[in-house]
């Protein structure tokens, strides 16, 4: 089918009471293009009296109803086709009418679907589609509203191949060849038979054909055929993480239609002895738990917002995304077949349960079908999917109707896309919420109480996680999969080697701050094929999981969440402007993949204090030695490193040597004064220097740059220019004691679609044209809206204005990426 952009000449407003309209009450549409998310644009408020869960969750964004409409122009020679309307996710509960008519729903907020639009249609003049989508009350986490991520106009013939109708695997592989098999799902909507030649070719990189058939194929009316076709590639290049090598399948219906699907050749294999093996190599997973926020664009789904975060999250270290807790995008899947990156992707965070009061749970027992076949649809030819999770800390994993459903729903995916394993993220705290009473008592026999238990949440839920009980109740649950999938339950992984001999563990949650002892685990142990960190890039909602907390004179900080106006989780090992934090360049030394120490220091205004953080929260530090104010004062310096000893030298005068590595979880600590100037780390093997690190004063008057990710952008596919904006002395020292307002202007080709910072707690808006940095850094992002030049200037108090521009080109032709 012809597929065509369906982003551009949208409005939106909030949904208005038809009734209230009568009254006089009129709210105006405003012009947007898709991807959008319009809970971001909308005030957010302290709620009355304390912070609630709900407030919290969403970052205290309201609840909302918005309504789109868009209207456009269908030719009279598309009379007789077949049309759909395609939306790659609507979050929630979207309605759809064309030309008045209701034409469809889609409850879940996270699975593509279509819109059968032909018969609502008038052909040779304007229609109309409005789309409704509403956000209240319905999730954990920071959701965004309305379409946000991209919409396509798909045309057709009435015989066709059907829309994600071509499927590829290689499960048969040697290094001379690989056996493809080639599965095409042809419609034929007429009342006519049709007979037709299908041409099927693979193309590598270079755009060789290297395999080819013809077949043909009767289609009866109104009964879908299904077309197999068997091609043979000769020395196959293997698509893997460290060479993400893709080809490309182009099926034709001769003189009818076409359809291009991108995939690569490799194969999996599981054991608990050696663990997954990819292309017949043991590969332990790196993994990053991300949610679907893109920061300063809310849920707004645009590709190169996703291609950056995955290129950023692989030069951290991670080799796997963990997608939590929903479907990824189609965009995002792209990013990780071509960068590089292991994908376990995910389906619910709520089946049967509800978590918040008015989750997909109350329509989950309708609909769970239909979008885990969206789901396996969306990711079946994608090499970088080795793994579904069916779930996220479901309590019902604990009963037996719970093991119920979670076979139902393992077969289910196994019965669309038997290639790939299938894995549920298991909370065993969760699990046997409802019996916590009878763990009480038996903590009580052994001499502890539940209070002991919660004292550190880390501690509590391994310790409900490695009790009889749990084992018992999530046996079954955990026996339907192929991974048993756990989430805060490190003290299982050597016990269920021999309660269990053949499962296999993945750790899908865990947290930041026990990194080091959880890798040794998954290095010790083949059954345990990977980590997944909580999280690996920082988000919107769930607020202040991981802030900075203390002991104060009333005692240790108690809540969860932070209080308004509190706008991130604060977990992340990446902030949501993209700027990695010390517990990224700390994971990656524990991963073996950084020789250099690294310097971070704990912010001085709270030296002496008593750390109260939750276990997702890291050391309150910062990688500098930029500190106003605090001279002469006592500081403490954390290094990280994998060496035997670290020495500490400030301003060319020695700390003195301290041991570092694996027998003391990879870091250090310094008690020094701060005294401006340089700051050097250095970090010693069997006496040799094996890297060092230096961290220097900012000096001298403060400076405002402006630096673009790229110099070139595309006028279309979703594509943007990031622009970071840092506080720097002459020397480009960041200052993280300068921070200030920054106002920007954007002129041309482009408007500026973001502009925000780290900052955990602020009332500031991500639609404004002036943020304060937060530690220095600010971002804006931009949008090609045409052919030519984007410029944006930038200004702040005391600092000399600075420029960047941007070229945007006209789509390049890619024979990868052709719609058809």
């Amino acid at each position: 089918m012809i597929r065509t952009s369906f982003d551009d000449g949208w409005h939106v407003r909030p949904k208005v009471n038809p009734f209230a309209e009568l009254s006089g009450h009129m709210v105006p549409f405003r012009p947007v293009t898709v991807p959008h998310d319009a809970l971001i644009e909308q005030q957010r408020a302290a709620p009355d009296g304390a912070a609630t869960m709900e407030g919290a969750a969403g970052a205290y964004h309201p609840s909302g109803v918005f309504e789109y409409r868009k209207t456009f122009a269908v030719p009279e020679e598309y009379r007789g086709k077949r049309i759909f309307v395609e939306f790659e996710g609507v979050y929630r509960d979207a309605t759809v009418h064309i030309n008045g008519a209701y034409a469809g729903q889609r409850p879940y907020g996270y699975s593509h679907f279509r819109i059968d639009a032909d018969r609502f249609l008038r052909f040779g003049e304007d229609n109309e589609i409005r789309v409704e989508a509403r956000a209240h009350r319905d999730s954990r986490w920071y959701t965004g509203a309305g379409i946000y991520r991209p919409a396509w106009l798909l045309v057709g013939d009435v015989a066709r191949i059907a829309p994600d109708g071509v499927r590829v695997t290689t499960s048969d592989i040697d290094g001379s060849r690989a056996i493809t098999e080639v599965v095409t799902d042809v419609v034929n909507d007429s009342i006519e038979v049709r007979t037709l030649d299908v041409v099927t070719e693979i193309r590598d990189a270079a755009g060789t054909v290297v395999a080819s058939d013809l077949s043909k194929v009767t289609v009866l009316p109104g009964e879908p055929a299904t077309v197999r076709q068997r091609l043979y590639i000769p020395s196959p290049t293997l698509w893997s993480p460290a060479s993400p090598s893709l080809y490309d399948c182009h099926v034709a219906l001769k003189d009818v239609d076409a359809e291009q699907v991108t995939f690569g050749i490799r194969s999996l294999q599981l054991d608990p002895e050696q663990g997954l093996r990819l292309n017949g190599e043991s590969v332990k997973l790196r993994g990053a738990c991300v949610h679907h926020d893109n920061g300063v664009l809310g849920a707004a789904t645009y590709a190169r917002a996703e291609e950056r975060r995955v290129e950023i999250l692989k030069k951290a270290g991670f080799n796997a995304i963990r997608i939590s807790h929903q479907p990824m995008s189609r965009a995002m899947l792209d990013a990780c077949d071509r960068l590089g990156m292991l994908v376990v992707d995910e389906a619910f965070d709520m089946w049967t349960s509800g978590k918040s009061e008015f989750d997909y749970s109350l329509s989950f027992p309708e609909w769970w079908e239909r979008d885990v076949e969206a789901m396996v649809a969306k990711d079946v030819n994608h090499p970088s999917v080795i793994m579904y999770s069916i779930g996220n800390e479901i309590p019902e994993t604990g009963s037996p109707f719970g093991a119920v459903w979670g076979r139902r729903l393992a077969e289910k995916v196994r019965s669309l896309d038997p290639t790939r394993y299938v894995t549920n993220a298991v909370n065993g705290m969760l699990a046997v919420m409802s019996e916590l009473g009878a763990l009480q008592e038996q903590a009580a026999r052994d001499g502890a109480g539940i209070n002991t238990l919660m004292a550190d949440a880390g501690d509590a839920m391994n310790a409900i996680s490695t009790s009889e009980l749990v084992s018992e109740r999530t046996a079954e649950s955990f026996a339907v999969l192929d991974v048993a999938g756990m989430n805060y339950a490190e003290a299982r992984y050597a016990a269920d080697r021999e309660l269990f001999p053949n499962r296999i563990i993945l750790g899908t949650e865990t947290f930041p701050t026990r990194i080091a002892g959880n890798w040794r685990l998954v290095q010790e142990h083949g059954h345990v094929i990977g980590d997944f960190t909580w999280t690996g890039w920082d988000y919107l909602g769930e607020v202040g999981i991981g802030r900075p907390q203390y002991v104060t004179e009333s005692g240790p900080a108690q809540a969860h969440n932070a209080p308004y106006p509190y706008l991130v989780a604060g977990c992340g090992d990446i902030d949501i402007t993209g700027h990695r934090r010390p517990a990224s360049y700390y994971r990656e030394i524990i991963f073996g993949l950084r020789a250099e120490p690294y310097i971070a220091v704990r912010r001085p205004e709270h030296h002496g204090r008593t750390w109260a953080g939750s276990p997702w929260a890291w050391s309150d530090t910062v990688a500098s030695w930029t500190w106003p104010g605090f001279e002469g004062e006592p500081v403490t310096v954390e290094v990280y490193g994998d060496a035997d000893e670290v020495e500490l030298i400030g301003n060319g005068n020695s700390f003195g040597r301290r041991p570092v590595g694996a027998e003391h979880r990879f870091r250090t600590e310094f008690e020094i004064v701060y005294v401006p100037g340089d700051l050097v780390a250095v970090a010693y093997r069997d006496g040799a220097e094996t890297g060092r690190t230096t961290l220097r004063c900012a000096t001298g008057p403060v400076q405002l740059r402006a630096e673009t990710d790229r110099q070139t952008i595309r006028a279309a596919g979703g594509d943007l220019a990031y622009v970071t904006l840092t506080l720097t002395d002459a020397q480009g020292t960041c200052h993280t004691g300068a921070d200030r307002p920054v106002t920007v202007e954007v002129s041309g080709a482009g408007e500026l679609v973001g502009l925000g910072s780290a900052a955990p707690s602020t009332e500031e808006r991500f639609d404004s044209t002036e943020r304060r940095t937060y530690e220095g850094r600010a971002l804006a992002v931009l949008r090609p809206t045409t052919v030519g030049k984007i410029r944006l200037t930038a200004t702040a108090q005391g600092c000399d204005p600075v420029d960047v521009v941007v070229t945007v080109e006209q789509q390049p032709h890619d024979h990868r990426h052709q719609e058809q």
